[in-house]
């Protein structure tokens, strides 16, 4: 690559980097938008926080307790998130044509997220389960 190509590439890849805080953050947040919107699975996920944040002020759980809720929430939050982002560099890449490899990356992508659910599951578990049994029993 010579010295003309990297001011070439220089120019391109500055027009597509945001120059301000503001603007990286303002993009971000229109990110998160567009999954709410956009995705089922980010809007289930994000009604099943309010459930997790209600039940954990009615049982009144510990600032350790909140430490590993908190945790969990946005691990699952960000892993639907980035499963949103891998989808659709995928279909993007593919032209939303069926690919075996396609379907491999968007596969794995839905597993991470299937794995950070499951991990919150059981903190769900561990911090609430004890603390139901104790009001029934």
């Amino acid at each position: 690559m010579g010295l003309r190509d990297s001011k070439k590439r220089s120019k391109f890849v500055s027009r597509w980097k945001n120059r301000h805080f503001v603007s990286s953050f303002k993009y971000a947040v229109e990110g998160l938008v567009t999954a709410y919107r956009e995705e089922r699975n980010l809007r289930f996920h994000v009604g099943s926080v309010i459930l997790v944040v209600i039940m954990g002020c009615l049982f009144h759980v510990s600032a350790n307790e909140w430490l590993w809720l908190l945790l969990s929430i946005f691990f699952v939050l960000a892993s639907e998130v980035w499963n949103t982002a891998i989808e659709n560099a995928v279909d993007l890449a593919s032209e939303y044509k069926k690919h075996p490899l396609a379907k491999k990356a968007k596969d794995t992508a839905a597993g991470g997220v299937l794995l950070a659910a499951v991990f919150s599951m059981i903190v769900g578990a561990i911090v609430f389960v004890p603390k139901i049994w104790q009001l029934l029993f």
